[in-house]
């Protein structure tokens, strides 16, 4: 059979839900697949993460440049976490035959810390499976690189067995930079997984990587295996990155996270946050958040602690919507690169509450203005609440039936700064 209706038959037995934004080389494999797909690709993977959250499998098929749009949650993901395996299915073109660049997407797994697999014409199903494995177990999103030569190559195999795992969200002790260590301690574990990996075949002679010319095999492309030092002639398609990497090395051993107590302190809303009735009345009615960039990551701290998980600026509409279905959004991440998510989410009827902290500035930046987003959103029918009017929000907030985007206006005190509370 070609290789990419291998590569579709093996994403829909090691998957549940798939994703694409269609593009040269990976059109037709979103096609077999049976994709959705979506408005752009940092949406895309916003929804796999609110899947993943919810305990299913997801992959999300994209083309080169289509993961600098996702590169945020992408790299906010290595290090906050997720659940259920998610794979990033990447199709590049070395050759620019159908694309504005030759972008090589293996340098964005370097970047991001991530476990890469480029399949060959053997290892087109386990690949599959290995690399959402590799996510589960390095909890964090698994990348398959593709390019054109393997799409229609004759390829060998049949599905495998799918063996779920869990990956593990950031602890909610940790402070960033303990989130941090953590993940680059878990990337450190990745090199010997890649060393280890059965994908790869060492036959002597040279060496090539995914699908070009070789005697032996390279497939776990990131981390590039040590082993694959002692070839001195390594075919590959794209830029020289398996070369180049050979010698590469493990990040030396980061010691335990660093938790709030840790340090000795934490973080939390102002004292005269306008916004505290509302996170109260959030918290009375037990209602589980996520959250995004900006002061809404607060909620995710005590005294509240109504936060699930965050994975970046403008991400929570996204993976609410296929996760909790209660997004917290200030104003700046909403204009930032929120909207995208919020026109998917009101196209595909998903059921969502959406509610977003108008409070006309940047606050955690410095409080530069914002522009008002009530303008910008008046088809999606929001409700604009005072913050102060405590009666109309519990009538509002509500787990939602359906869709609803409440707008709460406040006006952030002058001279304010976000309350440190010591441990």
């Amino acid at each position: 059979m070609r290789g990419v209706e291998a590569l579709a038959r093996a994403i829909r037995a090691g998957a549940d839900r798939y994703y694409t934004v269609p593009g040269f080389p990976v059109t037709e494999l979103g096609t077999l697949t049976g994709a959705e797909m979506v408005i752009n690709e940092k949406t895309a993977l916003e929804y796999a993460l609110g899947d993943s959250l919810s305990g299913q499998r997801v992959v999300v098929i994209v083309k080169n440049v289509g993961v600098n749009a996702c590169a945020d949650p992408l790299f906010q993901a290595s290090v906050q976490g997720i659940e259920a395996g998610i794979l990033l299915v990447v199709g590049d073109d070395p050759e620019a035959k159908g694309s504005q660049t030759a972008q090589d997407s293996r340098y964005y797994g370097e970047m991001a810390e991530l476990p890469v697999i480029e399949p060959d014409k053997e290892t087109c199903f386990t690949g599959v499976e290995s690399a959402l494995e590799a996510s589960e177990r390095f909890s964090r999103v698994a990348m398959l690189r593709l390019t054109p030569q393997l799409f229609d190559a004759e390829v060998t195999g049949s599905t495998v067995p799918r063996d779920q795992g869990k990956g593990k969200l950031a602890q909610s002790s940790w402070t960033m930079h303990g989130r941090v260590t953590a993940a680059e301690e878990t990337y450190r574990t990745m090199f010997a997984w890649s060393d280890a990996s059965p994908l790869n075949q060492w036959k002597g002679g040279i060496l090539g990587a995914g699908s070009a010319p070789g005697d032996s095999r390279l497939v776990t492309v990131n981390p590039v295996p040590a082993r694959a030092a002692a070839f001195l002639k390594l075919n590959e398609y794209g830029r020289s990155f398996a070369r180049d990497h050979r010698t590469h090395a493990q990040p030396d051993p980061q010691g335990r996270p660093e938790s709030r107590e840790d340090r000795g302190f934490g973080r939390t809303f102002c004292a005269v946050c306008p916004y505290k009735p509302l996170l109260d009345i959030v918290r009375e009615k037990g209602m589980h958040l996520i959250c995004d960039a900006g002061c809404s990551v607060f909620s995710m701290n005590p005294p509240y602690e109504l936060g699930v998980a965050s994975y970046g600026m403008g991400s929570s509409i996204a993976v609410a919507a296929r996760s909790t279905h209660v997004a917290l959004i200030g104003d700046y991440a909403l204009l930032h690169s929120g909207l995208n998510a919020l026109i998917d989410v009101y196209e595909k009827r998903l059921s969502l509450l959406c509610i977003v902290m108008n409070n006309h500035c940047a606050a955690m930046t410095g409080g530069q203005p914002v522009i008002n987003p009530v303008s910008y959103i008046d088809w999606a029918d929001p409700i604009v609440c005072l913050a102060e009017d405590e009666s109309r929000l519990r009538d509002v907030i509500q787990y939602p039936d359906g869709l609803l985007t409440v707008v709460v206006e406040a006006q952030c005190p002058k001279g304010a700064h976000h309350e440190t509370v010591e441990y």
